[in-house]
């Protein structure tokens, strides 16, 4: 008789206590895959400390393929580009290969969405967290040659911990101090109450970075960001922090889905389509009652759920 498949795609938070228990699923009898682009899984909450350099990679990380592996999993090391769930088979990116599965898991993720972005050259995403770990090491090359100035594009905390800790990363490095501006859009921290927005400027303010109130990003990149008012400030590096977006995974497969394009789910966690196919995490919409409202970023007029903006 042929084992049950279980797949999993990501390894991430919503994930991890299968992950723990993941040898008793086997040992009675069901084939457990798991699908990731990595062979670790980064904390999202301390890429930031890793960025200022309190953290190393492995303080925040965890291995997934040796966690897998070592239960009796099968890993691979791929990222899912789409789901038949008529076939019930999942479709690799860098793979012919099809993977079947019984019952399905998603905990696919998401992505900082990059509206008004001219090009890839200096920006730096806080998603995938290993993005952070490359641009610490690129301050670090040119700031030994220059005063970098550095763009945080985003007005909610993300924005403010991605500023601070590079602010720290200069402090701790024989680099040049570097210009950091913080693009707060309308206003820094807005939808918090006033005294955490009160705090933060106090915060900033003492180590020299600046923040840009009043207006919206229009474009960043090619060494400067644009703001919608017509003003433009240089840039060698660029940070967006304006929230995320889920996985494209599952509009890309016509599964049924919210209006922020992550997998539709029931109070089950279950798709509301197929009952064989769960979601967790920030790939997916909680059709009962959203988690979170719609954000506007500091690109006005782009619409971002879920978001710290």
């Amino acid at each position: 008789m042929t084992p049950k498949q279980l797949v999993l795609i990501g390894g991430g938070h919503a994930h991890m206590v299968t992950l723990k228990n993941l040898q008793s699923i086997v040992s009675k009898g069901y084939r457990v895959t798991v699908i990731q682009p990595s062979d670790h899984h980064y904390y999202s909450g301390m890429g930031p400390g890793m960025l200022g350099g309190s953290y190393l990679p492995d303080h925040i990380r965890f291995a997934t393929r040796n966690m897998v592996e070592g239960q009796g999993g099968r890993f691979i090391k791929d990222k899912a580009k789409a789901i038949d769930p008529r076939k019930q088979v999942v479709m690799l990116e860098h793979s012919d290969d099809e993977i079947h599965y019984d019952v399905l898991s998603c905990n696919a993720g998401s992505s900082v969405p990059e509206d008004g972005i001219l090009d890839d050259e200096g920006v730096f995403t806080a998603k995938p967290i290993e993005g952070l770990l490359h641009a610490q090491q690129e301050i670090i090359r040119q700031g030994r040659k220059r005063s970098l100035e550095i763009a945080v594009v985003g007005g909610g905390p993300s924005s403010i911990e991605i500023a601070g800790n590079i602010w720290q990363l200069a402090q701790r490095t024989t680099i040049y101090p570097p210009v950091i501006r913080i693009f707060a859009g309308r206003k820094l921290m807005r939808r918090q109450p006033e005294r955490i927005g009160i705090l933060a400027r106090k915060v900033l303010g003492n180590r020299g970075i600046e923040i840009l109130e009043g207006s919206y990003v229009k474009e960043m990149g090619q060494g400067q960001v644009e703001l919608e008012n017509g003003t433009t400030y240089a840039a060698d590096l660029f940070f967006p922090a304006v929230g995320v977006k889920p996985s494209p995974i599952f509009t890309r497969s016509g599964l049924p889905v919210g209006p922020d394009g992550g997998l539709l789910v029931n109070e089950h966690l279950q798709s509301t389509e197929y009952a064989n196919i769960f979601g967790g995490g920030d790939c997916i919409y909680f059709q009962p009652q959203p988690l979170g409202g719609y954000s506007t970023s500091t690109f006005r007029s782009r619409r971002i759920l879920p978001g710290y903006i």
